[in-house]
């Protein structure tokens, strides 16, 4: 056999023994998980790929594990330039820290690179040569013509599709018949030998769909490809082996690969690690749930999120209540406490796909921004508008000051504030009719005749300097003088003596300063606003 690796592998290639010396078994807590997020540089940061690397992040950082980032980039074709980049950026940006692998500059840190596939080339090399020497492997000369046929003539004959069996033509080649095509210049790839049956099934454990059964497999799949790069069933063996991966969590799109996969470790004679099978976040689709498609649906993209401003931690939490059924009874009992301090378990994961549900995503962006202070609030929404709204980053830079008091109105840091605010483009509606050249003034379904007299009559008694309870009781003076009820139970007891509550007289006074029905609390806005402003727009339905 020394003749034909020789030709497969001209070139010096480090041994098994030298490669397991450079990657150590790790030396961890009892428990602790070792778990990797393994994307392929093809385009933009999916949200499943987010969703995947939380659920890692987690199960890596709560036992005193380590968190890998890896790119499988050994499909040279499908890899678009820069978004390996965009990939590590976003989990950085989105505070789910790696402890090894690829870094937004770049940079790779860790013992147990390099973290990018193409990069460990003569490391895939390596053990694909090793089973080629124990017989578990082979070199295949079929063409793509040759497959084409192959396909043609199992669907004549009804056969199961693919290379296994009858139909591994090139398995049977001699020793001699391998060297001469080589020699030839004829391409190849290099095949597993598999010695499964598909009539025997095995039963696998999934650490989140329990015990399953499947056939065997006995698919004789490409190990190397003919540009010497491995397919992502034999690198992520090699990278989960070398790496320490102990826990392994990825899209079902991969339960049928299971039985491959294991019988890839018990080739190499390694321990497989413990896989779960996550199911795809969905959406309802003409009344039928569908995989969000990175084709169809722009909120498949994590640039979505960003770009409608929602906070990033709002979106973490979405998904872990996605995640976890557990998460949001938690989140109402620790309405303060850190997200990470929640105890993820994959216990509490559903096994069917969630539905992307965007009334629950604002509602958590709402508690989410209502937990901020004004600073953070502002802090926020410039960094977003800075990228995405020019005119707004000008106005907030132009009147610090000013925004951070009308943000700080009714603002609550344990929650019980304003929720007015679900994602950071709302913010310029919010902060318009605070300045003058943006407010759009009173709605033309306000009766004059109805706002005057409690414009008129209030303005007599406004004093700036009142405290809310001062306020309040002037209020209701200007109410009762004007035919409103004095206080709700007068209201509740002769209806048909008043013009209405008390309520209906502050909503007038609400439309003339704000323009809106509803807003935060009155009284502080016009603390905002300031006497002159207040004067103004009150006298302006007067004139």
């Amino acid at each position: 056999m020394s003749a034909l690796t020789d030709l497969l592998f001209p070139n010096p290639l480090p041994s098994v023994e030298e490669l397991e010396a450079r990657y150590p078994a790790r030396s961890l807590p009892q428990g602790a998980k070792v778990t990797r997020v393994a994307p392929s540089p093809t385009g933009y940061m999916h949200i499943g790929t987010m969703y995947t690397g939380l659920v890692c992040e987690r199960l890596a950082h709560q036992s005193g594990g380590v968190f890998i980032l890896r790119i499988e980039d050994t499909d040279q074709k499908r890899q678009i330039p820069g978004a390996t980049e965009l990939i590590a950026s976003s989990l950085d940006s989105y505070g789910l820290k790696i402890d090894e692998g690829v870094c937004p500059d770049m940079r790779q840190k860790g013992a147990y690179g390099p973290y990018i596939q193409s990069q460990r080339k003569e490391i895939y090399q390596a053990y694909v040569k090793k089973l080629v020497e124990e017989g578990k492997a082979y070199p295949c000369f079929c063409t793509s013509e040759d497959m084409d046929a192959l396909r043609k003539q199992q669907e004549a004959s009804g056969a199961r599709p693919g290379y296994h069996g009858q139909w591994t033509k090139c398995r049977y080649l001699s020793e001699e018949d391998a060297i001469r095509k080589i020699k030839e210049g004829i391409p190849y790839v290099i095949r597993f030998k598999s010695e499964g049956d598909y009539n025997r099934r095995i039963v696998i454990e999934d650490v989140l769909r329990g015990k399953r059964d499947f056939p065997e497999n006995d698919l004789d799949i490409v190990l190397l490809k003919s540009d010497g790069l491995p397919t992502y069933h034999f690198a992520h063996v090699v990278d989960d082996h070398l790496m320490g991966t102990n826990q392994v969590i990825r899209g079902d799109e991969w339960v049928s690969s299971l039985p491959l996969h294991i019988q890839l470790f018990a080739a190499m004679g390694w321990k497989a690690p413990k896989y779960g099978h996550l199911a795809p976040i969905q959406k309802l689709d003409e009344g039928a749930k569908r995989k969000l498609s990175k084709r169809k649906d722009p909120e498949a993209g994590m640039s979505f999120y960003d770009e409608q401003g929602y906070p990033k931690q709002a979106v973490l939490e979405y998904l872990l209540n996605i995640a976890n059924s557990n998460f949001e009874d938690w989140r109402r009992q620790n309405p303060v406490k850190p997200m990470n301090d929640f105890p993820f378990s994959l216990k509490k994961m559903g096994i069917s796909g969630a539905l992307m549900d965007f009334v629950k995503l604002n509602s958590v962006s709402r508690d989410t921004i209502s937990h901020m202070t004004a600073e953070e609030v502002y802090e926020n929404a410039l960094a977003w508008a800075e990228k995405y709204d020019e005119e707004l980053a000008g106005l907030m830079k132009n009147n610090r000051d000013y925004v951070l008091a009308i943000l700080n109105i009714e603002r609550n840091p344990s929650g019980k504030g304003r929720k007015d605010i679900q994602v950071w483009a709302q913010l310029k509606d919010e902060l318009s009719y605070f300045f003058e050249d943006r407010f759009q003034g009173v709605p033309d379904t306000l009766n004059p005749e109805e706002a005057a007299p409690i414009a008129r009559d209030f303005l007599k008694v406004y004093d700036p300097s009142d405290d809310k309870d001062a306020w309040f009781e002037k209020l209701k003076e200007v109410a009762t003088q004007n035919g409103y009820a004095g206080s709700t139970k007068e209201y509740k007891e002769a209806p048909e003596k008043f013009k209405g509550n008390i309520s209906d007289a502050a909503t007038i006074l609400r439309l003339l300063i704000t323009g809106r029905s509803q807003s935060p609390d009155l009284f502080a806005i016009m603390q905002v606003l300031g006497k002159d402003r207040v004067t103004a727009r009150l006298n302006r339905v007067l004139s």
